[in-house]
């Protein structure tokens, strides 16, 4: 059983910090253990960073007698995190960081919890990866695209390509059992995504037109854009020239290695976002263009950590608006 610290304590936390010692002689000194110092320290701090005794036993008793009763969140801010879960989609951690920047401070870890004892279920269908998880062995492969010609490895990508600059785009597809795709094009900084049905299977060259006509009105800003080996990619050199401009260096199409999905997260992740509304085993025929750009739609407004909680769409436009 956890009990919190006394005045005494945090005195000598103040008078060992002034000795310089560590975090572990201090722990040892006052009988608890190093976490809980740093935590201390942490939490009850002045604005400065500086530890003051005085002020941090201040700080305790003021959060005291702050708190009311047990923590229990209100039946109304359930009901609002239900529908953020069941309407939305969001993970307990999406909905967590949005009521934060209201004043609304409820961890991760509760809304977690909420889920699982949630006897019908129903909640857990709309969390990421129902979850459920795995992990798989990697095992190296040695890369062979002999149906792509004039491919650039992802080897000789630029080092400023690494995912925080805006304008480096990945591009995939996703098959069903009937030879339908769907192709997906996702920003990498803002995680915008860009997708739709292709009439005409994974065909390349009407593949490399769809990519083109998608990406035609931020090509400005395009500098990357990178892939696997499928040899639907193999008219990578038609969607370079079709987004070329006057005065612009051309944007390369860079291919990973092979079995390397992780090479490309960024598409990987939001692939498996797309397939919760369109689950593996689905006809893509069932699903109307209207649909395809409703999740598309849905999925740019959801809110992502990476973005300080703010949206795919929100953050993307404002390189154009």
């Amino acid at each position: 059983m956890s009990k919190q610290l006394n005045s005494e304590q945090r005195y000598e936390i103040y008078l060992g910090l002034t000795r310089k010692w560590t975090k572990k002689s201090i722990a040892h000194e006052i009988g608890v253990s190093p976490s809980t110092v740093t935590r201390e320290i942490k939490r009850n701090s002045n604005k400065y960073g500086q530890y003051v005794h005085t002020v941090a036993q201040q700080k305790c008793e003021s959060r005291r007698h702050s708190t009311l009763g047990n923590h229990r969140k209100s039946e109304l801010l359930w009901w609002r995190i239900e529908q953020m879960i069941k309407e939305d989609d969001w993970s307990p951690r999406q909905i967590s960081g949005v009521l934060a920047k209201e004043g609304v401070h409820i961890c991760a870890q509760t809304i977690y919890n909420h889920v699982h004892a949630d006897t019908t279920g129903e909640l857990a269908k709309h969390m990421p990866h129902e979850l459920r998880y795995r992990r798989r062995e990697k095992k190296q492969r040695i890369t062979k695209a002999p149906s792509i010609p004039n491919r650039t490895s992802i080897h000789d990508r630029p080092a400023e390509a690494d995912g925080k600059r805006f304008g480096d785009w990945e591009m995939d597809l996703i098959v069903d059992s009937y030879k339908h795709c769907i192709l997906t094009l996702v920003e990498r900084s803002t995680n915008m995504l860009l997708m739709e049905k292709l009439p005409h299977g994974r065909k390349s060259v009407p593949i490399a037109k769809v990519v083109t006509r998608l990406l035609m009105p931020y090509r400005q800003t395009i500098k990357t854009i990178t892939t696997d080996n499928g040899p639907e990619f193999a008219a990578h050199e038609m969607i370079t020239k079709g987004l070329r401009m006057k005065g612009k260096e051309d944007v390369t199409v860079y291919f990973t290695d092979a079995y390397s999905s992780w090479q490309k997260g960024c598409i990987e992740n939001t692939n498996k976002l797309i397939r919760k509304y369109i689950p593996k085993g689905a006809n893509f025929a069932r699903y109307s263009d209207e649909k395809v750009k409703k999740i598309q739609y849905k999925l740019n407004r959801r809110p992502r950590e990476k973005l300080h909680f703010d949206t795919p769409l929100f953050c993307f436009s404002k390189y154009f608006y």
